[in-house]
């Protein structure tokens, strides 16, 4: 009796391959394709622009033992699973792997898995389907236009502004909103304001500050200091009494479960990961990690989603859970079912954990600390997505003088509903602080003990993380959720865009591109019709339009762009403005310049080649050393950690953990430090000889002895410190 046919199941990665191997059995063989083993051609455009942009795909060449495996695997197998990833790009790999498979459509079949376990994995593959040319289409046509902007514009660069240059369709319109902020920031033209704080005295001896409000129940903002002045000259000689005292409940919701931008935002954010690390480890746990006792099992459902749906399975799994772990009163009563925005595809459910159950403390030591601190952040956020409200008992209290209304509040915590599992970050930490107010009833008399008058000026927008890049480009339409990564990748490895501190700053060459882009390419840039392009994929992916169609559309107008940029600028070399830093030459006394090379930014002599005097770049922080005065700059030691030191180094041997802040001790004089990490933490004074000094112990950190210090301080090359 002849042996039947094992089935062959083909998916992207080992780790993949190993884990729904285990949930198959032995009548199935499950192998790795690798990712991609058919593309456009490296070398060359790849795309018959005369026969209707028939693309030419080839082998990869550095796979081809890969192929050879699959060719023959599949020529013994029975049935061929195309279990590669459960998106536009997936469903063509799988595609791809067909054509070069020369596999017939009853041999070849599609399987996707939302989320690795053993229930849908064996249910995708007991009801496989056809592949969908829709959505194969759709990732063609996105392809093809990305190599057709990049393959056509980028010699364009190279012989007008530098070699090595690089534009994209996205990429290019990312770029932009970066020059774009920082254009705004600097033609920001600020505005003073006054906050003016009122300190005020209670009969049982309390006090608490009230902040101005306005006058007649009209809110009033201070934009000067005159008519700060006349605030306090027409209430200095008036009572203060309590106008109304209004106590209340808020009630706070959690945020949706993850979806692809919002996990890279707080991962940025929380976890410090850039996009492309966040969706590498994500990959990790939804391929499957060995859990003790269980072997691999995937963690979390797919990755890459702009879908807030949850299953009914994992809602109901997650009410009996909370309930169970944290008692009724912390679930919502029932399913909290989250909206997703009208351009989301909803092919795939919000990101979640695969099975409630397993609790980040549980699989701890399983994984690795980055993964387990992504996973806690994702079974947090899901979990917490479901649970009841947070309630804050919350008073206001407005205090009246002639007319005048300063007010006060502040809230409490009464039930932590959600918050118990997980609270959502923020991009910028408030500086306001609320104290708990005295027990006061309406008409009661208070006394003023003095006025506080600030002067403010207001500030620019804010350059962009990336995290808020990537919410921007969302809530413009620029991209889709498995772009949002490799696109800041790109303008960062491409020098378009460096980080400067947390924050992304254009450089003059990013600013120069940009500028050539938007005068010769003004599509291109364009945010409107880049959101419009994803909408033409979008509708390609639905069935509605024929996807050379919308490559013919694009394609007349971009060559034109394109014959006429090069005839504009025949005889032009436009020159990138070397871009000045505060530093100066040892050597010569020249302002240095910065460069990139092989291995990143420096700075450098622009009198080269009479004086080619180089030396690392630094970041200068806020403040001054508290020992001599001088500059404090950013420093990294040999095994990567970050600490602060004085610019003269050994000379003055100043160095510590602490982060200097901009903001001076109102005792000395010197610059307040605060621990590194994320949240409002407050600064203190290292000045051991300033009666506001906070000894080591009290500053958060765990203290050092002398020994330790010395050894530390050795290692890093910053001479000794009593930091």
């Amino acid at each position: 009796m002849p042996t039947a046919k094992k089935n062959l199941v083909i998916v992207e990665s080992p780790a993949k391959a190993k884990t729904i191997e285990k949930y198959l059995g032995s009548n199935y063989k499950v192998v790795a394709s690798m990712g991609h083993l058919r593309d456009l051609p490296k070398s060359t455009l790849g795309i018959d622009i005369e026969n209707d942009f028939e693309p030419k795909y080839i082998p990869v060449r550095d796979h081809k033992e890969v192929i050879d495996n699959l060719k023959k695997l599949s020529k013994t197998a029975g049935t061929v699973y195309l279990a590669t990833d459960p998106d536009r790009e997936g469903e063509a790999i799988s595609w791809h792997l067909k054509e070069l498979l020369a596999l017939d459509d009853e041999r070849a079949r599609r399987v996707t898995f939302n989320e690795i376990t053993k229930k849908v994995v064996t249910e995708s593959i007991e009801h496989p389907r056809d592949i969908d040319q829709d959505l194969v289409d759709a990732q063609q046509a996105r392809r093809l236009l990305d190599r057709i902007v990049g393959y056509k514009l980028s010699p364009l660069l190279w012989k007008k502004i530098k070699r090595g240059l690089s534009a994209g369709r996205v990429q290019s319109v990312a770029t932009r909103m970066v020059v774009d902020r920082e254009k705004e920031i600097n033609d920001f033209v600020r505005e003073e304001y006054w906050l003016l704080d009122a300190v005020l005295g209670c009969e049982n001896g309390a006090s608490f500050t009230a902040r101005f409000f306005g006058k007649d129940d009209k809110k009033l903002e201070l934009h000067s200091e005159d008519e700060v002045k006349k605030v306090i000259a027409e209430t200095q000689d008036h009572n203060f009494s309590i106008k109304s005292v209004k106590r209340g409940e808020k009630h706070r919701s959690p945020s949706p479960p993850f979806i692809t931008s919002t996990l890279q935002q707080e991962a940025s954010r929380r976890l410090g990961m850039t996009p492309r690390r966040t969706m590498s480890v994500a990959q990790q746990l939804y391929e499957g990690v060995n859990i003790t006792g269980q072997g691999s099992v995937g963690l979390i459902t797919y990755m890459r989603t702009d879908s807030l749906r949850l299953s009914d399975v994992a809602l109901a799994a997650a009410k009996n859970f909370i309930i169970g772990r944290y008692g009724k009163e912390y679930y919502y009563g029932s399913y909290r079912i989250y909206k997703s925005k009208n351009s989301a595809q909803d092919a795939h459910e919000a990101i979640r954990p695969t099975n409630v159950e397993l609790t980040p403390e549980l699989v701890r030591k399983d994984l690795t600390p980055e993964q387990y601190r992504l996973y806690r952040l994702i079974w947090g956020r899901f979990t917490a997505s479901q649970m009841a409200n947070s309630v804050y008992d919350n008073v206001v209290i407005d205090a009246e003088s002639n007319g005048y209304i300063f007010r006060s509040n502040y809230s409490e915590l009464k039930f932590p509903g959600y918050t118990a599992v997980y609270e959502e970050s923020k991009d910028e930490e408030s500086d306001e602080i609320r104290s708990k107010l005295p027990e006061l009833s309406a008409g009661e008399t208070v006394y003023l003990e003095k006025m506080l008058p600030e002067q403010q000026f207001t500030q620019p927008p804010a350059r962009y993380t990336e995290a808020t890049l990537i919410r921007a480009m969302e809530e413009k339409g620029i991209g889709r959720p498995s772009t949002y990564a490799p696109t800041i990748s790109t303008i960062t490895s491409h020098e378009y865009v460096v980080k400067d501190g947390k924050y992304l700053k254009p450089t003059n060459l990013g600013t120069v591109v940009t500028e050539l882009m938007m005068e010769r390419f003004p599509d291109i840039v364009d945010l409107k019709f880049t959101n419009n392009m994803e909408e033409n994929l979008d509708s390609i992916e639905s069935g509605k339009r024929y996807w050379k169609e919308i490559i013919r559309e694009f394609y007349g107008e971009f060559n034109e762009e394109l014959e006429a940029a090069e005839k504009a600028l025949e005889g032009t070399r436009i020159k990138v403005p070397d871009e000045l830093s505060d530093e100066h030459c040892d050597i010569c006394g020249r302002q240095m310049v910065i460069k990139s090379g092989k291995f990143g930014r420096f700075l450098a002599c622009p009198g080269y080649p009479e004086c080619s005097f180089t030396k690392p770049l630094v970041i200068e922080m806020p403040g001054k050393c508290p020992k001599c005065g001088s500059r404090i700059l950013k420093r990294t030691s040999k095994k990567g950690y970050t600490f602060y030191a004085c610019e003269r180094g050994t000379d003055c041997g100043f160095m510590t953990w602490y982060v200097p802040t901009k903001d001076y001790c109102p005792s000395c004089g010197k610059t307040l430090f605060k621990p590194s990490g994320k949240g409002r933490l407050k600064s203190f004074c290292i000045n051991e000889e300033c009666p506001a000094f906070v000894p080591e112990d009290k500053r958060g950190y765990k203290k050092k002895s002398d020994g330790e210090k010395k050894k530390t301080a050795k290692k890093s090359g910053a001479g000794k410190s009593k930091e």
